[in-house]
């Protein structure tokens, strides 16, 4: 009867010890996958730009790299927070400088680049502005990791149709602006990178108020939205 009684106890032990390494097992290993498969299936994000990109007087989560992000979610794919390189005011001569300065550690599954408003506004010259774009256009590809499928620009919006711009002066700054879109999408082409047309969109605010942030001068969350959703398929697709 002791005898019995005393395998009993061992193997009780056996099975307790057994079920606490088998529980230990389930708890762990799998959180140590996921966590690995995140980290490895994450795509990243970043944004090139000026206040059209940093989202100047809306929500960080309007900005339309943030909101492309959000929809590429929707989709399936695990989106890193978009990483920024823009700040109000910057023309292509800062912008640059700021992507020296602060070395952003590619590749990017997705780079955006949008710039050249303020070039215009500053009264930059245009021939200048084609070779710092060109510039800017091929390091957004580098930093995608020669992946040109992966890298998109945007077309300098039209802010003459925001109250910001004097009725004199719309046609003016339109016409301008045509001109520096001519040749960032020239560019565009000829490195085979996806254009988004933004511009004719960003007219629509001539009549209708609520494209326009509280600033009265640059878009609202409704027009990133615009966009968002013309770019999100595009990046959608290249990332397929």
């Amino acid at each position: 009867m002791k005898t019995n009684m005393g395998m009993l106890f061992v193997f009780n032990a056996f099975v307790t010890s057994l079920f606490i390494t088998i529980s230990c097992n389930k708890s762990t290993v799998p959180e140590i996958l996921t966590d690995s498969s995140m980290n490895v299936s994450a795509k990243s994000f970043l944004a090139l730009g000026d206040s059209y990109t940093i989202g100047q007087s809306v929500t960080d989560s309007e900005r339309f790299p943030a909101q492309t992000a959000a929809y590429l979610r929707t989709n399936g794919f695990n989106i890193k927070t978009p990483q920024y390189i823009a700040t109000t005011g910057w023309t292509t001569v800062q912008l640059i400088n700021a992507i020296q300065t602060e070395n952003p550690q590619g590749p990017f599954d997705i780079v955006t680049l949008l710039i050249g408003v303020n070039d215009q506004y500053q009264n930059l010259d245009t021939a200048g502005y084609r070779i710092r774009f060109t510039e800017l256009l091929e390091k957004s590809i580098s930093l995608a990791g020669s992946k040109i499928s992966h890298v998109f620009v945007l077309s300098i919006p039209d802010y003459s149709a925001t109250p910001f711009v004097a009725a004199t002066d719309k046609k003016r700054v339109s016409n301008e602006i045509d001109q520096f879109n001519y040749i960032n999408k020239q560019i565009t082409d000829f490195y085979k990178v996806v254009y988004v047309d933004i511009t004719p969109s960003t007219r629509l605010a001539a009549t209708d108020a609520s494209l326009i942030a509280n600033d009265y001068l640059h878009p609202s969350g409704k027009e990133y939205k615009v966009w968002s959703d013309l770019l999100a398929p595009v990046v959608l697709k290249a990332l397929k």
